[in-house]
């Protein structure tokens, strides 16, 4: 007999020897130690008073360059160190034309290769902005079936998260760029707002409002409504604010979350259900004006926001590219 085969019989009588002796009835009664993930998860440890947390970056694809790789160590760096759960991004995601294809360069350059950090591999939820309707914007929502973390099912979409109570928030990711008429008869975004058909987004948009039971409801979507940005009585401001204000008002939405204005702001009219947060300084920034007085705070500075919530309130916190909070404020459910 060969020496491995020897070894082979040998140790396969010596293990079959050892469990026929073992006391089976004791082990049986012996305690199993049972490891769930939370146990091995050291993110499970990351916890506070809310029960989702989501950051929201916005305006921020330049290759890296203009301090979108600052922001983005920023993100990795606090998202380690405090609980997450997901990254919205606000549109405008790849500069200066969108990409032509779901394999463009630009996802790399832009996108995966600076994004590094563990703490960022979870789901990210994108909208367009105008920026990316200037090649073709159903490339990000094909570059959803390539990639784990993007998830952009359409143009246009809804998700609903549980909070630890049971109750959910409903956040409704629409597309601003149809709704803005000027938008048909520019050459650039033209081609890609055309069939667009407006009337039912907005439709869709009104009927999951009003079916939905969710305990809270945000609205996301490029386009501020309000700013205290360059772009206060811009077209495309005044014609978002025309189709999108009246929804938000009959549906009491207490959040609207935007980009396109490149700083981060906080806005509250009295009149007004619905806070506007604008999150759009993942890296270029513009200026900001300190004379809007339903301004809370605007600021023009890299960074991104960090949002908590949990059934009573929301905690939003604006975080620079050197990582220091540079503003928070706790809005409570109505």
């Amino acid at each position: 007999m060969k020496r491995r085969d020897f070894m082979k019989g040998t140790l396969g009588t010596a293990l079959g020897a050892g469990l026929a002796s073992a006391p089976l009835k004791g082990l049986a009664t012996q305690g199993i130690t049972r490891i769930e993930s939370e146990d091995i998860d050291g993110r499970a440890m990351l916890k506070d008073d809310f029960d989702l947390h989501f950051v929201a970056v916005g305006d921020w694809g330049r290759n890296g360059a203009d301090h979108q790789l600052q922001v983005a160590r920023q993100m990795g760096a606090w998202t380690t160190e405090h609980p997450n759960h997901f990254v919205i991004s606000t549109g405008d995601n790849f500069y200066p034309s969108g990409v032509i294809s779901e394999h463009d360069p630009l996802w790399h350059y832009s996108f995966e290769n600076i994004y590094t950090d563990f703490s960022l591999q979870w789901d990210w939820y994108p909208i367009l902005g105008n920026h990316d309707y200037k090649s073709d914007p159903d490339a990000q929502v094909r570059y959803s079936k390539i990639s784990r973390r993007w998830k952009m099912p359409s143009r246009y979409y809804s998700k609903n998260f549980k909070l630890r109570d049971g109750n959910e928030v409903l956040i409704a990711f629409i597309d601003t760029n149809p709704l803005i008429p000027a938008f048909y008869q520019n050459a650039e975004y033209g081609p890609h707002v055309a069939g667009q058909q407006p009337e039912k987004q907005l439709l869709w948009l009104d009927n999951l409002l009003t079916s939905s039971p969710a305990h809270w409801k945000i609205v996301v979507g490029h386009h501020p409504i309000y700013t205290a940005g360059p772009r206060t009585e811009n077209y495309d401001t005044l014609a978002v604010r025309r189709v999108l204000e009246p929804l938000l008002e009959k549906h009491q939405i207490p959040l609207y979350l935007s980009g396109h204005e490149h700083s981060m702001q906080h806005l509250k009219k009295d009149d007004k259900p619905f806070h506007q947060l604008i999150s759009g300084s993942g890296s270029e920034v513009t200026p900001v004006k300190d004379n809007i007085a339903y301004s809370r705070y605007a600021r023009s500075t890299y960074g991104f926001m960090y949002i908590s919530m949990n059934s009573s309130s929301v905690r939003v916190q604006c975080i620079d590219h050197e990582g220091t909070v540079q503003y928070t404020t706790q809005i409570k459910r109505p």
